[in-house]
């Protein structure tokens, strides 16, 4: 499966091009914008408030470290979707990346978030990371769909092992793969849509 060489444009289904580009520094304001704008329901049991300045800091200093890898869809111009790779530099899990995908709500169903997950799960190869696992909650349905399209399964379940941003305790979903089972699904999904490619 071909991969995207960044920054680069995707044509997603409703015929919009959207840039794909690793995202650094300058893109701060417009990701807070991002998220501040993302609906309550949708941050209500995110890892951290990604509304604020102290969260940007965190994550930029990340980005530079690069403990974490992140790359965001544009579509004119303004970020639409945002998916970020934390893996550890040192110690015995370091050939395990976490990967959190976020799309906004008017741009999902176009492709952008397979996009995304494509080009993450490329980085991710060619960092040596072998596995990928992804967190999420018992209420997020729609995400533990997508991610099982994407080839990984459930690990494991811990209950009341999250608490949301309103308190409430939440049972956490492991969901995890080797990356070459996730690069296999995603390459079947692509044969089903695979939208037009340019890259810069």
């Amino acid at each position: 499966m071909e991969t995207l060489e960044l920054p680069g444009i995707v044509h997603l289904r409703n015929g919009k091009g959207a840039t794909l580009a690793l995202a650094e520094a300058s893109d701060g304001p417009e990701l807070l914008k991002f998220y501040r704008a993302m609906p309550e329901e949708d941050r209500l049991v995110l890892t951290d408030d990604v509304t604020t300045a102290d969260w940007l800091g965190r994550f930029l200093a990340k980005l530079e470290s690069g403990e974490a890898i992140s790359v965001v869809g544009k579509v004119g111009g303004a970020i639409r979707g945002e998916v970020t790779l934390h893996r550890a530099l040192h110690g015995w899990s370091r050939h395990v990346g976490e990967i959190r995908l976020n799309v906004d709500r008017a741009a999902r169903g176009q492709g952008l978030g397979l996009e995304l997950a494509r080009q993450i799960v490329k980085l991710a190869i060619d960092r040596g990371i072998d596995k990928l696992v992804a967190h999420m909650v018992d209420s997020q349905i729609a995400a533990q769909r997508t991610f099982a399209k994407l080839g990984f399964h459930q690990e494991a379940e811990l209950p009341g092992h999250v608490k949301d941003i309103h308190g409430k305790k939440r049972d956490l979903l492991i969901y995890a793969n080797d990356v070459s089972q996730i690069w296999s699904a995603m390459e079947s999904l692509l044969g089903d849509f695979r939208p037009d490619r340019a890259t810069r």
